[in-house]
């Protein structure tokens, strides 16, 4: 905003004093927090599985500690499986030009995806006995044998490999979508806004649909341990698809330093093409870290059901208590994303005024007069720092807050209805965003690269074309880096606290709260 929209230079230029900030930004958002939060939904997918794996008597007097150890096996499989596959971008198939950047990530990430399935198979049998039982949340006993487990789980490991190249369809402008969104601009910001949003309403549908068949295989074939162990499989490549979601900000942050550092410009233009790819890997991993996080979510939820002894009648939705939970829950994400959506909006704000008056009271820094005083990067830096950390109490407050809430006053069912729609509205709102977001990032750069053509005029930056997918990628950029990736967080850690608190809950009244309204 306040280099490219409010002063008119360029995104990286060195006379702006927000540029470090940006490339801090990068670092601690697509790298430190999109890591912790995978790394969280590895960690609590395996506790999820290994909770209601407790459960089964059988599973523990047939199978021993190998059969209880089953999901860490898988996470441990699929990190080494990772670590091999990680020579074929090296070694194998390295990057010679430009038009292999993309597919040579792809391979790795489909060779990790198909060593593993094979790795998977053998581990289900060497730890899993042959047969062995687990209840049901309906109350009944299970058979289950190692090759339902290995079904549920490459189940989730092809459907995580599905998903992820779903999201690069909708948001890289070697498609059609993003160059439509690019093409929209001619008519202005608006018109870019509404193609961008209709397109991420749109890339919602098929991995929704795809999570919805997994779930409902999953839970056929071995219940709530299946969904537990469809979350590990997609998790499996976890390593392979967290180095190809990093690829993207060290790319963007090599195109910062190139322009700050005043280098070529045809430095710049191979760091702008490395930069394209790097948004759609970016979008890829922000894919595939979604629909693990609902996963994971739903094996989370899975374990609490276990842990808070609820069946099928006390979570049925004809009960008037879980009805209106499930409605609440499905409110949270839009409640917490407002939050976040205008937590950026005001450190923007604040950002943009501090650029404004560095231009207007260091003598000859807007116009690069030779001698100039430096820019002040550090005021920058603390700005969103700041604001990163102030802004996030009330959101954070909101998420861990209204589970327990409602396990202490109306009882564990309302937990379980204020889960699962918390789990269904925030899985479709963390999709939307994050294409929304990378779609209008990648039709700026499709701009930027001189591939819209109107009336036989080329469009490049500066135009008004430009300009009006400037607006969008500005207006993305809230959406795909803050509350889309955000929402995970929402689906998993009111799952965990609920889960932890389970035994707190069931306490009060028996697990009917303190109001003690009447059970199913």
């Amino acid at each position: 905003l306040a280099g490219k929209v409010v002063s008119g230079i360029p995104e990286d230029d060195p006379r702006n004093p927000a540029t470090i900030a940006d490339n801090v930004g990068d670092n601690v958002g697509d790298v430190a927090g999109m890591g912790s939060d995978l790394f969280g939904s590895f960690a609590e997918a395996t506790c999820a599985a290994l909770v209601v794996a407790a459960q089964s008597g059988s599973l523990i007097a047939q199978g021993g500690w190998a059969g209880l150890m089953f999901p860490v096996a898988i996470s441990g499989g699929g990190i080494l499986v990772c670590l091999v596959c990680s020579f074929i971008a090296t070694h194998i198939q390295p990057v010679k030009k430009e038009v292999d950047i993309e597919k040579v990530l792809k391979v790795q990430l489909g060779a990790t995806t198909i060593i593993l399935t094979v790795v998977v198979y053998i581990l289900a049998y060497i730890f899993l006995p042959s047969k062995f039982q687990i209840n049901a949340v309906s109350g009944t006993v299970i058979n289950f044998t190692p090759t339902k487990a290995w079904g549920c789980t490459i189940a989730g490991l092809w459907s995580g490999c599905m998903i992820g190249f779903i999201t690069e369809y909708y948001t890289s402008h070697s498609y059609k979508p993003v160059r439509e969104v690019a093409q929209a601009c001619e008519t202005g910001a608006a018109t870019n806004i509404i193609y961008g949003l209709a397109l991420g309403y749109k890339s919602t549908i098929i991995p929704v649909g795809i999570l919805a068949g997994i779930v409902f295989v999953a839970f056929s074939l071995m219940d709530m341990y299946g969904v537990a162990l469809a979350a590990l499989g997609m998790l499996g490549t976890l390593s392979t698809c967290l180095a190809i979601d990093v690829y993207g900000p060290i790319c963007d942050n090599a195109g910062g330093i190139a322009e700050m550092a005043e280098m070529p410009e045809t430095v710049r233009e191979k760091t702008d093409a490395l930069d394209a790819a790097g948004n759609t890997t970016a979008a890829i991993g922000k894919g595939f870290a979604i629909g693990s996080a609902c996963l994971v979510g739903l094996a989370l939820f899975g374990a609490f059901v276990t842990r808070a002894g609820l069946n099928l009648a006390s979570v049925s939705l004809v009960s008037p208590l879980i009805f209106a939970s499930l409605i609440f829950g499905a409110m949270i994400p839009y409640w917490f994303s407002a939050m976040t959506m205008k937590s950026v909006g005001q450190a923007a704000n604040e950002m943009v005024k501090e650029v404004a008056r560095q231009f207007r009271e260091i003598p000859g820094l807007l116009e690069g007069t030779p001698g100039h005083a430096p820019p002040d990067h550090a005021k920058c830096i603390a700005i969103s720092t700041d604001a990163s950390l102030r802004e996030m109490i009330a959101p954070a407050v909101l998420v861990m807050t209204t589970p327990l809430l409602f396990g202490i006053f109306l009882g564990v069912d309302a937990v379980a209805g204020l889960l699962a729609g918390a789990i269904s509205s925030s899985i479709q709102m963390a999709i939307s965003a994050s294409n929304t977001g990378g779609a209008w990032d990648n039709a700026k750069k499709y701009v930027e690269k001189g591939s819209v053509v109107i009336d036989g005029v080329v469009q490049r930056k500066g135009s008004e074309l430009h300009k009006a997918a400037v607006v969008g990628d500005t207006v993305g950029d809230p959406l795909k880096d803050t509350s889309g990736p955000a929402l995970n967080i929402v689906m998993k850690l009111m799952a965990i606290l609920s889960l932890v608190f389970a035994d707190f809950f069931r306490s009060i009244n028996d697990g009917a709260g303190l109001f003690d309204l009447p059970r199913n």
